[in-house]
């Protein structure tokens, strides 16, 4: 049995990510200090299954005020200030403390370790505008202060992986989604608008494009690149396959059975116009392919939101 660290593990990846490591059969130990970001009991629904194992424990405290960290033999590094356009102005500061002197923290700790493996999340708005397919020999350019702290994160893996041979792999997500996605994303609130029959705001004509990624498929590439002997990487994770918000609107419409009542508002700083994942490195490095598409995400996804929402809890 292998033990594993999983930071921010009440969040919506780092929930599903613990869930399935304890499937394995790994201990995992979690750290999470339920920020304020969005509500603590939806955070505490995450942890509902896994807080069910014996072979799980939890760690309530903020990386930063930590003196020391348990042994371990790998790190899903997930703990992260999210969110593109509250990343401005006076909330920088909170972003900075977050995303990269949380993440010097742990890579300084465990820079002398013997663990296995180091798998940083990084976000695909690291690239910002870059001419797509995004591929991971793009000279990174974020369009963003969130892509500037997530990138910075990046350099630090690599720069503790050439230094002193930390084992990192960072994994760079392309619009993650399905249950458990955060209250404040686009899937997750225009399911609720349509339901409600409210109006939801496009910012933008709606032909900007995402490529959007099934949270099982992100879980995935954490743990094949975890077992994997790659070292000192980064690996694009997303679907390769973008869609429109137009066409997203769409979907969800029909996936609930009400069409979205759509209003347009000016595009937000640091929105980038397109998204799509060079995926073929994942696939050569990993054998890591998407095995969720986004009729059969959003479905799913609408059907968790339903049963949610009869337990009152969406």
């Amino acid at each position: 049995m292998s033990v594993c660290l999983v930071t921010g593990c009440a969040g919506f990846i780092g929930s599903h990510l613990a869930e399935r490591l304890l499937s394995r059969g790994e201990q995992v130990i979690g750290i999470d200090c339920f920020t304020d970001f969005y509500a603590r009991e939806i955070k505490e629904r995450n942890l509902a299954e896994a807080m069910k194992h014996s072979s799980f424990t939890i760690i309530e405290k903020d990386i930063l005020s930590m003196d020391d960290f348990p042994e371990v033999d790998y790190v899903f590094h997930h703990a992260a200030q999210a969110g593109v356009r509250k990343s401005w102005g006076a909330n920088f500061d909170v972003y900075t403390r977050n995303n990269i002197e949380a993440s010097q923290k742990l890579l300084e700790f465990y820079k002398n370790s013997q663990i296995k493996k180091f798998v940083y999340a990084s976000s695909s708005s690291v690239y910002g505008n870059a001419v797509l397919p995004f591929t991971e020999d793009v000279v990174p350019k974020p369009y963003s202060p969130y892509g500037v702290t997530k990138l910075a994160a990046e350099h630090l893996c690599q720069l503790y992986h050439q230094n002193y041979g930390l084992p990192a792999v960072s994994l760079r997500y392309f619009t993650v989604y399905g249950p458990r996605q955060r209250p404040d994303m686009a899937i997750c609130k225009f399911v609720r608008a349509a339901l409600n029959g409210d109006e939801i705001v496009i910012f933008g004509d709606g032909t900007q494009t995402r490529d959007f990624t099934y949270v099982s498929d992100i879980v995935e590439a954490n743990t094949l690149a975890a077992d994997s002997a790659l070292e000192g990487a980064v690996l694009n994770v997303g679907c390769g396959n973008p869609l429109t918000v137009n066409d997203l609107s769409r979907l969800i419409g029909d996936a609930v059975g009400k069409p979205l009542k759509i209003k347009y508002e000016r595009p937000q700083h640091g929105d980038v116009g397109h998204t799509r994942a060079g995926i073929s490195k994942a696939g050569d490095e990993l054998g890591w392919e998407p095995g969720v598409n986004i009729e059969d995400g959003i479905q799913e996804f609408v059907t968790w939101f339903r049963e949610g929402r009869e337990r009152g809890e969406c």
